[in-house]
């Protein structure tokens, strides 16, 4: 047989490898996917509200770590069970099927009841594909390498929930991957150095730098920038992370979250200086778009770059090119690209960043005295909030005596 390899985009995700095999003898056909970055640095679980048929043909990509559940069948695939696909919801569901189906000539032949069971689940499967009721189907990839197409992109999908978690030390085995925790130099040591590493460019592999350094930002605190750039291929990424004494914040997590509005006037307002941790989300209520914890990572930017960044994320989307563009979709992201373009230039915005963290700022030009379009709001956290965070299981207090008593 004759076996192709592809190398494509997944819109607003990742690049992915996907393998496809066909034999012209028998006809058997098989499909198979790679990721083609590497772990992310944290795992990912897409929960969607399947409602109509449309929902049956999203995109998904499943790699052979990730578990897909339909709680409403108590049914699970587990991780490992299947090699990692590119298909739709229907083409999961449909693979399912025929993996049950394939033993059940032998099963109806040894035990008849269990056969009947089967088959019974089996129909379940298949009605599923009707959608005469809505149910629910997860994916859950401590990887953080699978997707579940979002068709209203870059607008929010009410009926998908993307959540993106730390991953215990159980799944970090299971991927092979082996914590080395050190401890870190003296924060005073290193406040006036740059420290330079070697890694490897994200986009050619190529060799490059990465530069670290110490930054305190102006009546905000004090972050760790990471920048690399490589002389191969041109590609520039900055990154930032967050540095705490005080042992009860948890990382850095503020106690009490940040919602940072931003009234844009003036085409001054693209050179603000603006940090965004990965738990923030950016919102542009008269552009209809949100951008969601975890996308785009940690920046330490300019709000132009910011929004350039965005642009970006729009314009590589392959289906508005090439024989895989839809008129419809392609119209609605151009659209929204000009719409951007008019915000940078004249157009009257707002501009909105929530970090349930706390760990995002915005530059005040006027400060120490109030920015009369800038408006921070401190919040209580939801338990929804706490939750995506980790703090609802962690302890601070009272553990001691705990364990002490239980000794």
């Amino acid at each position: 047989g004759v076996t192709r390899l592809l190398l494509t985009r997944i819109p607003f995700f990742k690049e992915i490898i996907v393998s496809s095999f066909a034999c012209h003898s028998c006809s058997w056909s098989n499909t198979e996917i790679q990721s083609a970055g590497r772990i992310q640095e944290q795992g990912v679980r897409y929960t969607l509200a399947v409602t109509s048929r449309q929902d049956m043909n999203r995109e998904v990509v499943k790699t052979d770590c990730a578990t897909a559940r339909i709680p409403e069948l108590d049914f699970e695939i587990p991780a490992f069970t299947q090699k990692g696909v590119l298909t739709t919801i229907e083409g999961i569901i449909d693979r399912a099927v025929a993996g049950l189906e394939q033993d059940q000539p032998v099963r109806r032949a040894t035990d008849e009841e269990v056969a009947s069971k089967i088959d019974e689940f089996i129909r379940k499967l298949k009605q599923l594909k009707e959608v005469h009721s809505s149910f629910t189907f997860i994916i859950d990839d401590p990887s953080g390498n699978s997707f579940v197409e979002n068709p209203r992109a870059p607008q929010k999908d009410d009926a998908l929930v993307v959540t993106h978690y730390r991953r215990t030390p159980q799944q970090a085995a299971m991927l092979g991957l082996e914590s080395d925790e050190k401890p870190a130099d003296s924060a005073e040591d290193l406040r006036n150095e740059v420290l330079q590493f070697n890694t490897n460019c994200p986009e050619c592999n190529a060799p490059a730098n990465t530069n670290m350094k110490l930054v305190q930002i102006p009546h905000f605190k004090e972050v760790i920038i990471m920048a690399t750039n490589c002389d191969s291929c041109g590609h520039r990424t900055n990154e930032a992370s967050w540095k705490t004494t005080d042992p009860f914040l948890g990382g850095a997590i503020e106690p009490q979250g940040t919602r940072i509005t931003l009234r844009i006037t003036d085409p001054s307002d693209m050179t603000r200086d603006i940090l965004k941790s990965e738990t923030c989300s950016v919102e542009i209520p008269e552009l209809e778009f949100e951008l969601g914890m975890g996308a785009l990572g940690g920046k330490f930017t300019t709000l132009e770059g910011l929004l350039k960044d965005i642009r970006e994320l729009v314009e590589r989307n392959p289906f508005t090119l090439g024989d895989s563009s839809t008129p419809s979709k392609a119209e609605k992201l151009q659209e929204f690209i000009r719409k951007l373009h008019e915000v940078k230039g004249k157009a009257k915005a707002h501009f909105i960043m929530d970090d349930p963290a706390g760990n995002s700022y915005l530059q005040n030009v006027y400060a120490p005295e109030e920015d009369p379009e800038l408006k921070v709001e401190r919040y209580q956290r939801t338990f929804e909030q706490n939750e995506d965070l980790g703090l609802n299981d962690m302890r601070t207090e009272g553990y001691e005596a705990e364990g002490a008593s239980g000794r």
